[in-house]
């Protein structure tokens, strides 16, 4: 496994993890956005936080659209899987 950290900002930390079968990229989105959750459409995810009232949205393009991406407690992954060759 290789780790490599993206971005830090903020205490918002970016991490790349890299297996002999995939990618898994985390983004620590920080306790405050607790609330948010993700769309996928196609080849870009849409992260969505805050209240209503102070809605903020995301949007990331996806490498591959088979990207499996998730939010649990505030940290949003996405997982690849490696190509065959």
């Amino acid at each position: 496994m290789n780790i490599n950290q993206l971005a830090e900002k903020d205490g918002r930390v970016v991490r790349e993890y890299r297996y002999d079968d995939g990618v898994v990229v985390a983004a620590d989105l920080g306790p405050s956005v607790a609330d948010a959750h993700v769309d996928v459409l196609a080849d870009t995810a849409i992260v969505v936080t805050g209240a209503d009232d102070e809605e903020s949205q995301i949007e990331l393009d996806l490498p591959d659209e088979n990207a499996e991406v998730f939010i649990k407690n505030g940290v949003l992954t996405i997982e690849l899987e490696e190509e065959e060759a």
